[in-house]
């Protein structure tokens, strides 16, 4: 396992980082986490990621319990905060009442002291930015978090919060958004404004719901038991299930077979090569899956086959900065 700094800070994490959106509490018995997390452990993933709105709030506990017992200082563990964990008007959001009221709760679920990273999982559209920023720097102050950081905020947010960050002296150091060879929104405006502020991305999604893997193809019905069969969990995936999509991700086989990766490795490698990215967020129903997308660490390709990858992609790569998976607080359902 390679490691990378999380942006321009000094805190250190495994460049594959594991998450657990829907699979923890929901997808897979708490058994197949615990095997889960012990494989990810074993490979040397150090990083674990994961958000209070997660199987409502089931995921934080089952990823607590998985690593009890490990050497907290050998771990870095992150969650979010912001969309509903309760049925209350203030129990989702960014307001200060929600922010230090979630955080404790976080806190006891994954049965530790402090985060290493605490993260903004959304932009509260409805809530003053400094009031957010101020309730995220008391949390640091306090103790209860090392490190803040923000998921799917555009550009312009992210450069206002990191001014606000700065005048209360606390580190905004990363963003997590979406990003894959299907996926490169980011790359307009996120990743040159964040590189600019020293700011690291933590990138959900490298293998875009697992279509990258290679195991959808045009034409032929999804696999018994895969995300795409599911209609709840296949949500942020319907884009990609065209079959314009799937010829093109069968064309990249080729590809994978020239640098002896799997098609999945190949996907994880290609998003780690962007120095701006810190990490790349892996998620898994089975050991075997960690066992194998870890091999991409520390993988370099090189120009000719990153070019040959876009070649074969381009027509359906989505590079518009304005499409965004940022829900405002009446988009709840599918929190990713």
């Amino acid at each position: 396992m390679e490691y990378r700094n999380l942006g321009r800070s000094g805190l250190r994490i495994s460049e594959m980082a594991y998450g657990n959106w829907i699979t923890h509490g929901g997808q897979i018995e708490e058994d197949a986490a615990v095997a889960c997390v012990n494989a990810a452990l074993d490979e040397g993933i150090t990083t674990f990621d994961t958000a209070d709105v997660y199987a409502d709030t089931r995921a934080e506990s089952v990823l607590g319990r998985a690593l009890a017992g490990q050497r907290r200082e050998s771990l870095e563990i992150f969650t979010k905060v912001y969309f509903p964990t309760g049925p209350g008007q203030n129990d989702l959001g960014l307001s200060r009442k929600h922010i230090s009221e979630s955080i404790n709760g976080s806190l006891k679920r994954l049965g530790t002291d402090h985060v290493d990273l605490y993260q903004a999982h959304r932009f509260d559209n409805l809530t003053p930015l400094e009031e957010t920023m101020e309730a995220f720097a008391d949390v640091v102050r306090q103790g209860k978090a090392l490190y803040i950081g923000v998921s799917e905020w555009r550009a312009e947010q992210i450069a206002a919060a990191a001014e606000l960050a700065r005048e209360l002296h606390v580190q905004l150091v990363s963003s997590q958004p979406q990003y894959s060879m299907l996926w490169r929104v980011i790359e307009a405006e996120v990743i040159p404004t964040c590189h600019d502020l020293g700011i690291g991305q933590l990138v959900w999604s490298p293998l875009a719901q697992g279509v990258l893997t290679g195991k959808y193809v045009p034409g032929q019905a999804y696999p018994a038991g895969s995300r795409a069969s599911d209609e709840e969990a296949s949500y942020f995936m319907q884009s990609w299930l065209r079959d314009d999509v799937l010829e093109r991700v069968q064309q990249l086989h080729p590809l994978a077979d020239e640098a002896g990766l799997t098609l999945a490795q190949l996907a994880l490698a290609w998003v780690l090569q962007n120095d701006d990215v810190s990490a790349a967020l892996i998620g898994a129903t089975r050991p075997e899956q960690v066992h194998d997308n870890v091999k991409a660490s520390g993988v370099k390709l090189d120009a000719d086959l990153l070019a040959k990858i876009d070649q074969a992609l381009e027509p359906v790569i989505d590079r518009d900065p304005a499409h965004t998976q940022s829900p405002d607080r009446l988009q709840l359902r599918h929190a990713r």
